[in-house]
């Protein structure tokens, strides 16, 4: 399931970065399995809790923790094979929906509609349609700003040294939130502690980068002051060439923010989605090491890291057939726009991470997409592309439901 999820669900970080030609291949799969692993690590026990508790009535199975731990099995099984599947043919489905609609799909044949947590499946469903919308309006608003900030500035380059540089702080700030409030087994306050923490660590990030683009504009800009000598301080730079030169050289400083970008997906990702593998995986073990079904459980750290190295395994064998799928054939991406799409589904998925919800984010990184694309209008979009990503999603709940039942009875009948 693990190596299933980094096959499928690792495009998320790292298919726009491939696709707007910010990262190879090669760097990219280094780079998300690092991020990856470490959010798997530090921070992926609260989503795992949800997955093997907040879905069915763990207690309903107490007079029968074999049914429950062959139900789990059968749903770890389904969901595998099911992304198997899309994972070869380059489909991004939601491993979240999968898993959910698996645990769901044994847990109401055997334990009947009294064993599901009705109202915590509506708080996970609602999130899976909050988290495309809130992540395509963020990546919206970004991009939004680069474009009229930047890219359409009288002096792109200036406005780049200018406006860069708080991106970066903001990306730092959120990441580090996520680490040091309530991650990596601390238990320090939001506002006296976690918060300043955070925006100490953007602003030195900020203060860097600062300094680091103004070193990587120097040749522009020295470029830009020899041609006010020839044309007059107050003329504005009109000839179109010299625009889009510009825009090109713009470009190339993103690169380097769509590279932070898209570590900051990785790491929102290893966060929330490898619940999706160890939460059915604890509840097993749990069951087995004191014969009944607890409640409450705790996820070992080894088992976080036993999914982290999954994920690391499924992104360096087969990851390079999604990644081709969100980088290439949604919308044409360039590093702004790549920037401002992780961005957007980054902030989306660790909030989500840290509220405990098993979000998708193939979901958020495909709002995130389109967010990015409607900034430049519909036709920009692969309508095509998407509506055959729609119906994988829609048939993806149904059908894993389905395929773990199926699953329970030949593990029931092979082992029992």
């Amino acid at each position: 399931m693990a190596w299933n999820i980094g096959a499928n669900d690792v495009a998320n970080a790292m298919g726009t970065s491939v696709g707007s030609r910010a990262l190879s291949l090669k760097r990219a799969v280094f780079l998300a399995a690092c991020l990856e692993f470490s959010g798997a690590f530090f921070i992926g026990s609260d989503v795992s809790k949800t997955i093997q508790n907040g879905i069915i009535e763990p207690t309903v199975f107490v007079g029968e923790p074999m049914v429950f731990i062959l139900g789990m099995m059968g749903a770890l099984l389904a969901t595998g094979v099911l992304l198997q599947l899309a994972s070869y043919y380059g489909l991004p489905v939601s491993t979240t929906h999968a898993i959910v609609g698996s645990v769901l799909g044994f847990g109401v044949c055997l334990g009947g509609v009294q064993a599901v947590y009705w109202g915590e499946l509506g708080w996970i469903i609602a999130s899976w349609i909050l988290s495309p919308v809130l992540s395509g309006l963020i990546s919206f608003a970004i991009f939004s700003l680069i474009q009229t900030k930047i890219l359409y500035a009288l002096d792109p380059f200036r406005a780049t040294q200018k406006w860069a540089p708080y991106f970066v702080f903001l990306c730092l700030s959120i990441v580090t939130l996520a680490l040091v409030y309530n991650g990596l087994n601390l238990s320090l306050s939001f506002f006296s502690y976690s918060l300043p923490l955070a925006l100490l660590v953007g602003a030195a990030a900020f203060l860097s980068s600062r300094f680091l683009i103004q070193k990587q504009l120097e040749p522009h800009l020295a470029n830009m002051a020899f041609q006010d000598l020839r044309k007059g301080e107050q003329e504005e730079i009109s000839d179109v060439r010299n625009r889009e030169e510009a825009h090109v050289g713009v470009e190339k400083i993103f690169i380097s923010l769509q590279i932070l970008s898209a570590c900051l997906v990785a790491f929102a990702h290893g966060a929330n989605d490898v619940a999706n593998a160890i939460g059915p995986v604890s509840a097993v073990l749990n069951a087995i090491q004191t014969n009944t079904i607890l409640e409450c459980t705790v996820v070992p750290l080894w088992l976080l890291a036993f999914g982290g190295c999954g994920i690391v395994l499924g992104l360096a064998t087969w990851g390079w057939r999604v990644i081709e799928t969100i980088g290439k054939k949604i919308t044409e991406l360039t590093p702004t726009r790549g920037f401002s799409a992780e961005f957007g589904a980054a902030t989306t998925i660790l909030f989500a991470s840290k509220a405990g919800l098993p979000i998708s984010t193939t979901h958020a990184l495909i709002g995130a997409v389109l967010g990015v694309g409607m900034v430049r209008g519909l036709k920009t979009l692969n309508l095509q592309i998407i509506q055959e990503i729609a119906i994988s999603w829609i048939v993806t709940i149904p059908l894993c439901a389905l395929l773990s039942i199926g699953a329970f009875y030949l593990l029931k009948f092979c082992l029992l």
